[in-house]
């Protein structure tokens, strides 16, 4: 082989090994790309026609109490976008410039607006959808919830070329995402309650149990959850004066508030031992409490020889004890702040108690009235067919609700109230009665 034959060949294997090492190299940026991506969450804000200009302006965007929950989700690097909801157009992209917050721009919306995430420009334009809600409802998506990362991948490739969009791949990907049997995602939380009926299938919720279902009497932490995210703000703090198995610090620690959990017998370290009729802590110093006290001595909570879980609710006594709580309570709590309840009534040997009233009625003597919550029994061991049906054959109710009191401090220093007018709604009915001339023609 001559000279310049060997050097061709020597050239051509070199370009051959820098294709093979360009290519090796573009593989690895290609699945290094996919592991990032599939890795990443997405958010959708919104906003109004009002808010939108601000939001693009500042480059931040925020929403209210309602929707706080997803704020602690956002971590700096996840994709997101803006839906403005009166004009149904969807913005995109975003990248999270810093990690969901409170109050990171105090000034923006006139404060209106303070559970924050700051924004950077995913891609060098800001894209729009047009009919964003049928797009979303096309995906399986909610804007009130946070993305998964199949959810996420999906709308990025349908911003990136609408037109070529394939729906093959997103129908089976949609499919094969682990949900519970409601269709929701296992980490999901639960929505704010609107009414004043609350009823939970699940003593928790999402993957972190929130104290143990094998305690006796053991709270929802749907209770706490909701009281939590209307009546407080990150770093606030929350008292349990009878924390049982620790319910509410395991919800206050996954939602950013502090919280001092006591109960006369403490079943964790974490929760100190104390009775509730005399807390140590200074006067005017707690955001919010929550209580489940015992409903008589109905349930076997502990030994210790001080619980008032060992109280009969049919005497006045049990009462007396309770109010020493309530006096404590009232003590601590900072003016114009929430107090919830949580109480049962009592039916022992054909006699019913009305615990729920009698509790209320002494709580009246210190707070104001918020509002009063029904909340639907569903783990209490005469949940069964057996019991159902002693009920019906002896004639007697089984108790399917809780109350759940929310009472509040008064803040001292409000003005008089003025005469209140309501202008009420009234419905002509639509069918007019018929009088007897009518009949009779």
């Amino acid at each position: 082989m001559s000279t310049n034959g060997r050097r061709l060949c020597l050239n051509v294997g070199i370009l051959a090994d820098n294709i093979k090492l360009i290519t090796v190299e573009r593989v690895n940026e290609t699945m290094a790309e996919a592991q990032q991506l599939s890795t990443i969450k997405g958010h959708i804000f919104a906003c109004t026609k009002t808010s939108e200009k601000e939001c693009l302006d500042r480059m931040v965007f925020g929403t209210n109490k309602i929707y706080a929950h997803k704020i602690n989700r956002v971590k700096t690097g996840d994709k997101i976008f803006l839906l403005n909801v009166d004009t149904d157009t969807l913005y995109g992209s975003f990248t999270a410039s810093s990690d969901g917050a409170f109050n990171l721009v105090p000034e923006a919306w006139n404060g209106k607006y303070p559970y924050q995430v700051k924004v950077e420009k995913y891609e060098e334009t800001i894209k729009t959808v047009e009919k964003a809600s049928k797009l979303l409802s096309k995906m399986g998506i909610s804007w009130k919830e946070s993305l998964d990362e199949h959810q996420t991948r999906f709308l990025l490739a349908y911003f990136g070329n609408p037109h070529e969009f394939d729906w093959g791949p997103l129908i089976a990907e949609r499919f094969g995402t682990k949900r519970d049997k409601t269709g929701k995602m296992e980490s999901e939380k639960p929505s704010v309650a609107s009414t004043t009926l609350w009823d939970y299938p699940k003593q928790s919720y999402g993957k972190t149990p929130k104290g143990s279902n094998k305690y006796a009497g053991v709270t929802p932490a749907f209770i706490i959850y909701n009281l939590v995210q209307r009546y407080t703000e990150p770093n606030d703090l929350v008292v349990d004066p009878m924390a049982g198995s620790g319910t509410t610090l395991d919800v206050c620690k996954e939602e950013g508030r502090r919280c001092i959990a006591y109960d006369i017998a403490s079943t964790r370290p974490e929760i100190i031992q104390n009775d509730a009729r005399k807390l140590p802590l200074p006067d005017n110093s707690v955001d919010l409490i929550f209580i489940d006290s015992p409903y008589g001595d109905n349930i076997k909570y502990n030994e210790h020889p001080s619980n008032i879980g060992h109280i009969s609710a049919e005497t006045e006594e049990f009462y007396d004890e309770l109010e020493a709580v309530m006096k404590e309570c009232y003590r601590i709590l900072k003016p114009g702040k929430v107090l919830g309840w949580l109480i049962g009534d009592q039916w022992v040997k054909k006699k019913f108690t009305p615990v729920g009233f009698k509790v209320y009625e002494r709580l009246c003597n210190h707070f104001e009235t918020v509002d009063m919550i029904c909340v639907v029994r569903r783990s209490q061991s005469s949940n069964t067919g057996i019991w159902y049906n002693r009920a019906i054959r002896f004639n007697f109710y089984l108790r399917g609700f809780k109350f759940l009191f929310i009472m509040r401090k008064s803040a001292g220093d409000q003005k008089p109230e003025k005469k209140r007018k309501v202008n009420w709604d009234y419905y002509e009915r639509t069918k007019k009665l018929l009088t007897p001339e009518k009949i009779t023609e």
